[in-house]
């Protein structure tokens, strides 16, 4: 079976002004756009996204929403729904619920703009609705991504019941106590609208498990729609000859000359809160403090690039990024060696130099959907670094390897992380070199057209 529909937010392809007042075509932003843009280049599948501003909107008025050999469906919703939707709802509502990151004596208060924020998100779940019913033929197979569209499932079922809807959800699923903190009506009304779904898929069986403890939680059991497991893997293939460019060998070899010959603690992530950057760095200057040889020996490299720039609660927590690695520089810091290298800029090709030859590589999310970055560093790292993964990452479940594979981590254990931090540098090299082979081989055993199949699969059940 082909897809036949595909519905995302971001689509493969937005427009931007260029200088002569004429619309220019770039690849869309985000990993999940790139993959499956990847996968569904050539297929003629037809791929549904909400166009993001007015330039999109006017290359959709200009016909000019081509791209691969894709069929792409504009839905055109206008900027305040996007913002209650995306902004409000979404991101820092339903993210901040899936990823358990609410500051519950502060946050959230479902106040009356936030219940007009959450019209907002119904009707852009309904204006994806309407598109997709207007344009699926008989029993067409529609593949849906991410949180978004909690609400899409219900809606579809009741306007094209004929179909085959499919959802896969990137984000963890929040557990019940912590779903319960939605008004009682809105996490009813999530619940059924992932319900209308045929199907709906996970990066791993702990937030499976969550999303249908979430339904037994409420009484409803019964009511939850088949379920399955599905993690993302990694394109083996770009990934590696993008390591192997000039551009990134180039990268690297200034990035040792930066580092001044050091060991190398690297991480790359998005400037977020899920992804714990701050207690990231508490855990390297406690490794500091408690194992004082390190120091002047060892840098942490740490990448973190802008994300959702728009939201306060983004811009406050990269500001404690920025604070923290300032402070331990300045309480560690030497002459000639400087503890923390943070990098603010969204760099893809240091990105991956700095996976290829870091000797510990850090992700210890509070809690993460899959985490690419767990795959991506062990399939190019040629120093056969130690992976140390929070065991909150959806990736852990596929990494850990029964104790042969990543070092795990209580990701708010920050004692616990700098003590796995320090045997990570200690370790042995025939261990080293063990643990970093199986972890190649596991990353290279599971592809994103693994994962895309499962997603076929579960339509044809």
């Amino acid at each position: 079976m082909s897809a036949n529909l595909v519905v995302s937010n971001r689509g493969p392809l937005t427009f931007r002004a260029g200088p002569d007042g004429a619309l220019v075509p770039v690849p869309a932003g985000g990993g999940l756009a790139s993959s499956l843009h990847r996968l569904l280049a050539g297929s003629g599948t037809t791929w549904a996204s909400v166009t993001m501003g007015a330039a999109d909107r006017e290359a959709v008025a200009q016909g000019l929403m081509h791209e691969d050999g894709l069929d792409l469906l504009p839905v055109v919703i206008d900027d305040e729904t996007y913002r209650q939707a995306y902004d409000v709802v979404a991101n820092t509502t339903l993210w901040y619920c899936h990823h358990h990151l609410f500051d519950l004596p502060h946050r959230p208060r479902f106040d009356r703009h936030w219940r007009e924020a959450w019209e907002g998100y119904r009707a852009y779940n309904r204006a994806m609705a309407d598109v997709v019913a207007a344009r699926a033929g008989e029993g067409d197979a529609v593949f849906v991504q991410d949180y978004h569209f909690s609400l899409l499932g219900r809606m579809l079922a009741e306007a094209r019941p004929d179909l085959c809807t499919v959802h896969f959800l990137h984000t963890p699923f929040a557990a019940p106590d912590m779903l319960a903190v939605l008004p009682d009506d809105v996490r009813a009304e999530l619940l059924d609208g992932m319900a209308g779904y045929s199907a709906c898929g996970f990066h791993c069986h702990q937030w499976e498990a969550g999303f249908l403890g979430c339904y037994a939680a409420a009484g409803d059991a019964a009511a939850a729609p088949a379920t399955f497991v599905a993690p993302l893997g990694p394109d083996a293939g770009v990934l590696e000859e993008e390591a192997a460019s000039p551009e990134c060998v180039a990268a690297a070899a200034a990035l040792r000359d930066e580092v001044g010959g050091r060991l190398v603690i690297a991480r790359s992530d998005r400037m977020e809160p899920s992804k714990n950057i701050v207690r990231g760095m508490l855990a390297f200057e406690e490794l500091l403090i408690t194992y004082p040889e390190w120091r002047g020996r060892v840098v942490h490299v740490a990448g973190a690039y802008p994300s959702r720039q728009g939201l306060a609660e983004y811009l406050a927590y990269g500001a404690d990024v920025e604070h923290t690695a300032a402070r331990i520089n300045h309480a560690f810091g030497t002459v000639d060696w400087t503890p923390i290298v943070l990098s603010l800029e969204d760099d893809w090709i240091r990105s991956l130099a700095a996976l290829t030859l870091s000797d510990v590589l850090l992700v210890n999310p509070v809690r993460d959907g899959l985490n690419l970055v767990a795959k991506e560093g062990p399939l190019l790292n040629a120093a056969a670094g130690v992976l140390v993964l929070s065991h909150q990452a959806g990736a852990w479940e596929e990494l850990a390897l029964g104790g042969g594979g990543a070092l795990g981590v209580n990701p708010f254990d920050v004692a616990g992380t700098a003590d796995a931090l320090h045997a990570a540098l200690v370790m042995d090299a025939p261990e080293r070199a063990a643990r970093a082979t199986a972890l190649r081989a596991a990353v290279r055993g599971r592809t994103a057209a693994d994962w895309w199949a499962d997603q076929l699969a579960a339509a044809r059940r």
